[in-house]
């Protein structure tokens, strides 16, 4: 093991050390550094000085020991080998925003493409939330939202839980419209939560400007208590919060009212009065905590942002363009099939055939071919809905 006495060390080692006795305390752990100077100068200090700052009998003060710190700079062999870093409050690479919080961590573990100190350096974070419940109203406002975002003069990073629902959808959005994206995740930084979403993890650690980012030590479990944890985190890094679909006590409402607690600008989408899941969007809508958003293309200019307008191609002339020499007939019945999916987002194949009058056939085919190449997204329960990333795209 090298010798974490090496001062550069020696600071990331007590880092970790402190971040993981008070990591449900950041505020007693900040306290300490705040009073001694820096976190290797609080393991500098001799016992009889401890005991007066923080208590003989406090539970902390025996943690404060040589032990910890061994198993801390062990901790960062892993760390290193595993291609993470552990940033330090009040390093180049620690979130500006996030330092602004009264219950800042005392540092960050990240893994990304990217060197630290570029990722928050000169650039927005925007947070993206909601329920992991996601209809097809949520998806793609979500989208659209993310993609009104992406055409603005300033390219902000998205910032979500990396949760099922609209964390996932916020996050692939800003792959695909070239937004750098964050995903902070409730467990330690050797593994990825939930399990189903490592094909995206992958992807975004090959991707510049995007990461990784977790306070807690790895090892950590998803257990409940953590996503409430890791919440602050996501509303503490970013300017603005948005909530796109959440119940009124869920977890993306509670990380929107912290965004509001740290003085954050909150948008949320509004949803029908007796849909749970936009309960929590209407309820902050009435309490003004937050500015509704009535218009995707209008939320770079809420956010101020600027807006670069691009060209969206009509979906009509994308299907024309696309399959115009498929014959007037085939070609005729894909745009019927995609305009009535375009008015009636989570419509079904079977819903289609009555509606249109069509064979059931030959709504199905269509449907297959309009997914394979991009126009519509369907789920398991067969609802469809227009890809809105597409005409972004080809535009």
């Amino acid at each position: 093991m090298k010798n974490f006495m090496d001062r550069t060390n020696y600071e990331t080692v007590c880092g970790i050390t402190l971040n993981r006795i008070f990591g449900y305390e950041p505020a007693a752990a900040m306290n300490l550094v705040r009073h001694f100077g820096s976190p290797g100068a609080v393991f500098s200090q001799d016992s009889k000085t401890l005991d007066s700052v923080i208590g003989p009998y406090s539970k902390y003060r025996g943690l404060l020991n040589h032990d910890e710190l061994e198993l801390s700079a062990r901790e960062l062999e892993k760390l290193r080998d595993f291609g993470c870093v552990f940033v330090i409050f009040g390093e180049p690479g620690y979130p500006p925003l996030l330092a602004e919080c009264p219950d800042a961590p005392v540092g960050l573990y990240i893994r990304s493409s990217t060197p630290p100190e570029e990722l928050f350096c000169g650039r927005d974070s925007i947070s993206i939330v909601g329920t992991r419940d996601l209809s097809p109203y949520g998806k793609d406002w979500t989208e659209r939202i993310v993609g009104a975002i992406s055409r603005s003069n300033s390219k902000p990073v998205i910032v979500s839980g990396f949760a099922m629902g609209v964390d996932i959808t916020a996050h692939l959005a800003a792959l695909a419209f070239g937004l750098p994206t964050v995903a902070v995740i409730p467990v330690g930084i050797d593994d990825i939560y939930p399990q189903r979403h490592r094909t995206v993890a992958e992807k975004m650690l090959r991707t510049p400007g995007c990461a990784i980012v977790t306070d807690f030590p790895p090892g950590t479990s998803p257990v409940a208590f953590n996503f409430l944890r890791r919440n602050r985190i996501i509303a503490g890094m970013s300017r603005a919060t948005i909530l796109t679909e959440s119940k009124a006590r869920g977890g993306g409402t509670m990380t929107a009212r912290l965004a509001a607690s740290y003085g954050r600008e909150l948008f949320c989408l509004p949803g029908r009065i007796d849909d749970l899941r936009s309960a929590g969007c209407n309820i902050l809508i009435k309490e003004q905590l937050a500015e509704a958003i009535a218009d995707p293309d209008g939320i770079a200019a809420q956010l101020g942002l600027g807006c670069k307008r691009k060209g969206v191609k009509e979906l009509e002339e994308l299907l024309l363009s696309c399959y115009g020499s498929a014959g007037e007939q085939v070609c005729a019945r894909l745009c019927a099939v995609a305009r009535f999916i375009k008015s009636n987002r989570g419509v079904t194949p079977e819903e289609i055939c009555r509606k249109l009058e069509l064979p059931y056939g030959d709504v199905a085919a269509a449907c297959s071919l309009l997914e394979s190449d991009g126009f519509i997204c369907m789920d398991l329960l067969q609802r469809c809905s227009i890809d809105n990333k597409k005409a972004y795209l080809c535009a």
